[in-house]
């Protein structure tokens, strides 16, 4: 079968859930790559740019995972695609097309909202990799759940560096681009309680200070007393889990939580707020600690779950028992590598995928034809709510279609208004 991918494709969590799906399923099947664009791009990059990769036209426009549709049907009809998996489809027309085009639609299931919920109907398959996201679309006629798992050959335990005090604990906390969402503040606010030998390590794709403003004074006091590190760039897979004796991720809102299960394979106990999907991964004093949830909100944007807030002295004392029980960290990073080696090998769920996908087909259109006009007027107000200045259009379709032109321009209005390019100013 001959089966496409819709994701966007860099170095992102989103984009390593696509290309876990593409290295399993290309064992059976022709696999192409549509990168729908998001953040970046990673044209030029060789662990990204492959053949099997099609860059999908930009379009200047600010409404999330738009795309081109004329784009995305030649990319069908070129590689004759006979199923296509969406990650994080936010723009439903793309999935209305493929319908119409009669290719099977699966959706890889990850953000839903209460209003888009419904929409999901589109699809001949959802794939749902938490029992969370499983009970959300129990309604579905094709709803199944693939558990979730890591390449554990390339997560793996490594010797922490010899320069390291082996005296201290070291927490490892991973925050991404998302520093608020996966609780950087609260294991901050946390750590400065804990009393004895250890250091905490961030790794961060941003400045953790500009991140998180509030919170500067304490990153610069806690890195005055030599006890904060941080890591702010991007690092490939297997990432600087090696770095740190035991995992924290006081999340409050995660759709599986890859870092999860990538340190667990690493062999780092996992400290995680205890709340779903989390606490579907990690099982309290097994391969890491849970921590009190102290209360849940619900997010402006609609999102159908609620974000979990931990309690404060409960992640404070999940930190604390680690430092005061250093003679138990070997045998708890033992248990974590093997409840990893047992439950998270991603050999074993994909051959879940092969199976989810070789029984799906195609739904008859009457069973989805009451939601068009729903998700038209949906769309609708998508485009008017991320509607644009004509001015930021041009921009937008110039730095796309012929970024030598922009750059020229912006040259001469430098030029006509005085302003030096940046080029031009001393660092």
């Amino acid at each position: 079968m001959k089966i496409g991918i819709v994701t966007t494709w860099f170095e992102r969590g989103a984009a390593y859930v696509s290309r876990q799906y593409r290295d399993v399923l290309a064992k059976e099947h022709e696999v192409f790559i549509y990168a729908r664009g998001g953040e970046s791009y990673a044209q030029g990059d060789p662990v990204w740019d492959t053949p099997d990769v099609s860059w999908g036209r930009q379009l200047p426009s600010k409404v999330p995972t738009e795309m081109c549709l004329k784009d995305f049907e030649q990319w069908i009809r070129v590689h004759r695609i006979e199923l296509v998996i969406f990650n994080e489809q936010w723009w439903w027309p793309a999935v209305a097309h493929a319908n119409a085009l009669g290719v099977i639609s699966c959706a890889y299931i990850d953000y839903y909202t209460e209003t888009t919920l419904p929409f999901f109907g589109l699809y001949d398959r959802l794939i749902c990799n938490t029992q969370r996201h499983l009970s959300a679309f129990d309604w579905h006629p094709g709803a199944v759940f693939v558990p979730w798992g890591t390449d554990i050959s390339v997560f793996k335990p490594q010797a922490r560096p010899a320069a390291q005090n082996k005296q201290e604990i070291v927490f490892f906390h991973s925050a991404g681009i998302s520093p608020g969402r996966k609780g950087t503040d609260l294991l901050l606010s946390a750590f400065e309680q804990v009393k004895g030998p250890a250091k905490l390590l961030i790794h961060i794709q941003r400045d953790l200070k500009k991140a998180l403003p509030e919170q500067a004074a304490l990153i610069d006091k806690l890195r005055a007393e030599g006890r904060l590190l941080t890591e702010e760039r991007t690092v490939s897979a297997p990432g600087l889990f090696h770095l740190g004796d035991v995992y924290v991720y006081p999340t409050r809102l995660e759709g599986i939580g890859l870092t999860i299960m990538e340190a667990a394979a690493c062999g780092l106990p996992v400290i995680v707020s205890d709340a779903p999907p989390m606490n579907e991964f990690i099982q309290h004093e097994q391969n890491g600690r849970l921590v009190r949830v102290a209360r849940q909100i619900a997010r402006a944007d609609g999102y159908l779950w609620p974000q979990a807030i931990v309690d404060i002295a409960s992640l404070r004392e999940a930190l604390q028992w680690y430092v005061d029980h250093p003679e138990q960290l070997g045998a708890c990073k033992a248990r974590a590598r093997a409840h990893a080696e047992q439950h998270f090998d991603w050999q074993g769920a994909g051959a879940s995928l092969l199976q989810a996908l070789a029984t799906a087909r195609k739904r008859p259109a009457a069973d989805t034809a009451g939601l068009q006009t729903r998700i038209a007027e949906y769309t609708e107000q998508q485009r008017l709510q991320h509607r644009i200045s004509r001015n930021l259009w041009l921009r937008m379709w110039l730095s796309y279609r012929a970024p030598g032109l922009l750059a020229l321009l912006k040259s001469a209005r430098n030029l006509l208004t005085g302003k030096p390019s940046k080029k031009a100013v001393a660092p």
